[in-house]
């Protein structure tokens, strides 16, 4: 486990701990920009951030205050997977108290109740999300275009798992352009209270400032005891990116 802190330019109004999920077997599709942004964003509301890599088998931070992880292979899943196992209770009492975590690819499949690999493995989940995934031949490759509570939100999906959510499991957002959970069903990714999963890769919160706030204002209030104190940030690059991206996948439907 390696960790940095990282403070404002100017007198800090806290700090947060932001652990990130096996970043050497989890982020093979540049995952770890979401927490290079998010820790940047923390820094630009005028807070002090602790960032934390957790790596299998390091003790688990349970008193983390975000928690990101990212997308991988087959096989990388199936070198977290005793790691994952062991953390799990910490990370469902976690997400059961509200902490905010966003899942991409791979780990949102873990975080789910079941992965069924191609080979006909079976890789358990942690059922924090109610969502079962199955992978298949075909691969759903391609920009994403979503519109979710947060506003619409861009990305970029390449996964061959087919998701599905259970009946009581609410999506992230319901598919503009693109394929989504399954390319069937309208939706993508799924959220439950302050967890997020998504296959969206981009990776996603440099292109979507909104969803990094939404995160941010939770664990901010838990980590202070205090509402969220948000800087006035401007974003346009982000801005103009995402609109340039909505405005050519809805032309092309």
């Amino acid at each position: 486990m390696s960790s940095q802190v990282l403070t404002p330019d100017g007198p800090s109004k806290g700090t947060l701990t932001l652990v990130h999920l096996y970043p050497r077997e989890m982020s093979i599709y540049g995952d770890r920009g979401n927490t290079h942004a998010l820790a940047s964003r923390i820094r630009r509301h005028g807070y002090s951030v602790e960032v934390v890599l957790h790596d299998p088998g390091d003790p688990f931070r349970a008193d983390a205050h975000l928690v990101l992880g990212g997308g991988g292979q087959d096989s990388g899943q199936a070198r977290v997977e005793a790691d994952l196992e062991a953390i799990g209770p910490s990370l469902k009492a976690m997400a059961r108290d509200g902490v905010p975590m966003l899942v991409i690819c791979g780990m949102y499949q873990l975080f789910g109740d079941s992965f069924h690999t191609v080979t006909g493995q079976v890789l358990p989940g942690l059922s924090i999300l109610e969502v079962t995934t199955r992978g298949n031949d075909k691969r759903m490759i391609g920009p994403v275009c979503l519109e979710t509570d947060l506003g619409r939100v861009v990305g970029y999906e390449n996964h061959s798992g087919s998701t599905v959510l259970g009946p009581g499991q609410q999506p992230f957002g319901r598919v503009l352009a693109g394929h989504g959970n399954n390319g069937e069903d309208g939706t993508e990714g799924a959220r439950t209270a302050n967890v997020i999963g998504s296959y969206l890769h981009g990776p996603l919160l440099p292109a979507n400032p909104m969803v990094s706030d939404a995160l941010i204002a939770v664990a901010a209030e838990q980590a202070t005891g205090r509402p969220f104190e948000p800087a006035q940030l401007a974003d346009p690059l982000a801005t103009q990116a995402r609109e340039r991206q909505v405005r050519r996948l809805l032309r092309a439907r």
